[in-house]
């Protein structure tokens, strides 16, 4: 018998590196899938349709909310986010373990109707360090990048609601402690029981 998966979110203030190690967590995990958010923002250089985001129309995704198709939204720097509940249960139900790289408020959303969600939050080391990689990554203009640093501190404070903190000082470092957080979950008693049943029985019999 398959064993529901475990879904996750994972926030962050801009620039704190989740994407990154995101992405490089799931390449390490096996049956560790990203949900695809819907996002009323335009395509950043590099990014693909259906890959990062579904990108659509803003009408189009207000449409989706009067359907009530969304597990969570918000609305972040001008933006419509949403996390499609369908897709997400679908998975779950398959077995696999889900990532929502959403903001705080997305992940408040989440936790209040799924409850067992695992809230992960990644912080940078300093100020400083926030700054200098969202300079260094040149997406943004000098304005965004000011209005983004001013809002980092109110959204890192909702460090606190969180499951598991991780701070990027070292990517690898951070990367294994992500790791960790993921294999300590799928080790968990009430979800081996079931993947493991039949040598269960096997061993007690």
């Amino acid at each position: 018998m398959t064993s529901p998966g475990t879904l996750y979110t994972v926030s962050a203030p801009s620039g704190a590196g989740k994407t990154s190690l995101v992405n490089a967590l799931v390449q390490r995990c096996q049956d560790l899938v990203v949900s695809v958010s819907h996002t009323t923002r335009a395509v950043r250089p590099g990014e693909e349709d259906g890959v990062n985001y579904h990108f659509v129309a803003e009408q189009d995704f207000r449409a989706m909310l009067e359907r009530a198709e969304f597990l969570e939204h918000a609305l972040v720097f001008g933006h419509l986010y949403g996390t499609s509940q369908r897709w997400v249960e679908l998975q779950l139900n398959r077995g696999y373990d889900i990532i929502l790289e959403i903001d705080w408020q997305g992940a408040q959303q989440v936790k209040r109707l799924l409850p067992q969600t695992r809230a992960i939050f990644i912080l940078p080391p300093s100020r400083e360090a926030l700054q200098q990689r969202l300079t260094r990554r040149a997406q943004d203009d000098p304005g965004t990048i000011e209005n983004r640093l001013d809002k980092a501190v109110e959204e890192m404070s909702h460090y606190v609601d969180s499951d598991y903190l991780v701070v990027n000082t070292d990517f690898d470092r951070a990367l294994d402690e992500l790791q960790s957080i993921i294999t300590s979950q799928r080790l968990l008693t009430t979800r081996q029981r079931n993947s493991l049943n039949d040598m269960l029985a096997s061993l007690l019999s």
